[in-house]
């Protein structure tokens, strides 16, 4: 097990003064090692520590007086200390093994981690749940959780997580749920495998057994042009609109059963079967936003000012496993993918004059969304740029996986001057997934928060 590594220290925190800097290495507080930063968070909380410190190869102890409750004042390097959980299930959906080969080797990274569910929103299919996790969510109270359902039926689960544990793990989920921890579910809905006739028999299953979920995510299988699984085919429209209409059918008994509606269809499915989004108080608070979930009606009320909070979109798709450091070689390679330090979004190059014209950079799925909006300006000066995912391929059209490569191909057919806005989304620590960076685009990008706010705010003259 490694330990925490200070990567930053805030000036005149109880770190700072109490000696602390970048490069240490703390191997205990007050006696007890961190295996993950839930415990350091939990560790560092308390009053007056004592710390166990390696530097420059010499260890020596910390004395920090601080309050109980005052943040200590550091960053550390990773978010889990000890081995990450991998996942052991071989799903023919997921979208890991349908990358192209030669990206950054923590993109390839699958975690089945329940800590990485609490800390950053990551699914857990609970197949390497064991009795002391549940001791653990339990005492540390680690809500809320997300679960990978995909389908209530043990059999058909087992087929799609290709895993035999897949059949009965769904009992830690009634564990969870026994014990008050809030958790969220997802299904992933694969055309001729999940849908119709079994995803209604799978939201069945949820009202019957798992209602005190607090919401499930229905969303659509995404499929790269690098898929090697015949039987994983985009929805047509017909099959999204039938998703649409089963979801609306399941609020609907949810709403008279439980007086909330539960089950939510992510916005794909409405560009895909060409229907309207429902409306922004039908999302219940937005609980799923990051799961695709009410994101176009968020943007919405966001960039017409009618939203209470801004609640944009986390930076970078892959921004769990984007931060990955070698620390050995060969099989025994060890990654800190999870959270690293990232760089400050907003951050512009070569602006072009404030006047110019202006172009929004976006994938063909936010597209529709954003042309209204800019509409409503009554400006003809700022324009949508729809950037097809060729690197990707399939039915790939989120802004969040756009590379360099596909922003560079479209840029090059666009005219010098402008202004051109591009979200953060589609970066981490500075670069696309294809490993390029905004410098080295045929144009110059101003990046922009992924938010309505944001964008109103770079679309407004100075």
């Amino acid at each position: 097990m490694s330990s925490p590594r200070i990567v930053a220290v805030e000036p005149s925190s109880p770190a700072s003064q109490a000696g602390l800097a970048v490069g240490d290495e703390v191997l205990a507080v007050d006696g007890e090692p961190a295996r993950d930063l839930i415990r350091w968070r939990v560790l560092t909380d308390g009053a007056d520590l004592s710390l166990e410190v390696r530097r420059g190869g010499l260890e020596h102890t910390v004395e920090v007086p601080k309050r109980a409750g005052q943040p200590l004042g550091v960053e550390v390097h990773s978010a889990l200390f000890d081995a990450l959980q991998t996942c052991d299930n071989h799903c023919a959906f997921c979208f890991i093994h349908q990358l192209p080969k030669g990206l950054r080797r923590s993109l390839y990274k699958k975690d089945d981690d329940y800590r990485l569910s609490f800390l950053y929103g990551n699914f857990t299919t609970l197949t390497r749940f064991t009795e002391a996790d549940l001791e653990r969510v339990l005492t540390e109270k680690l809500s809320p959780l997300n679960v990978s359902i995909h389908a209530t039926d043990p059999d058909l689960r087992a087929r799609m997580l290709r895993n035999k544990r897949g059949a009965v793990s769904l009992r830690w989920l009634r564990a969870l749920l026994d014990a008050g921890i809030d958790v969220h579910g997802q299904v992933v809905v694969c055309p001729g495998v999940n849908d119709a006739a079994v995803l209604d028999d799978t939201l069945l299953g949820v009202l019957d057994r798992f209602p005190e979920l607090r919401s499930v995510a229905v969303v659509p299988l995404g499929v790269s042009r690098f898929n090697t699984e015949p039987d994983m085919r985009p929805h047509s429209v017909a099959e999204a609109d039938a998703v649409c209409d089963s979801v609306d059918r399941w609020q609907e008994t949810f709403l008279a059963v439980l007086g909330r509606r539960v089950v939510f269809a992510a916005d794909e499915y409405y560009l895909l079967a060409r229907r309207p989004f429902p409306p922004a108080d039908s999302y219940e608070g937005f609980a799923m936003h990051e799961d695709g979930i009410g994101m176009a009606r968020t943007f919405e009320l966001e960039f017409t000012g009618h939203a209470e909070d801004v609640v944009g979109v986390r930076p970078g798709f892959f921004a769990w496993a984007d931060s990955a450091v070698a620390e050995g070689a060969g099989d025994d390679v060890a990654y800190e993918p999870y959270r690293g330090i990232r760089t400050a979004p907003g951050q512009v190059v070569l602006r072009p004059r404030a006047g110019a014209p202006v172009g929004i950079l976006t994938g063909t799925y936010a597209a529709p969304v954003l042309e209204p909006l800019v509409g409503s300006l009554d400006r003809d000066d700022v324009r949508v740029i729809a950037v097809e995912a060729r690197y990707f391929g399939g039915n790939v059209g989120v802004a969040g996986l756009l590379v360099g490569e596909d922003l560079a191909r479209v840029l090059a057919a666009e005219p010098h001057g402008h202004r051109y806005l591009l979200p953060d989304v589609c970066l981490s620590q500075g670069l696309f997934l294809d490993g390029t960076a905004p410098e080295s685009l045929p144009r110059p990008v101003e990046v922009v928060r992924t938010d309505g706010v944001a964008l109103r705010q770079a679309l407004t003259p100075s």
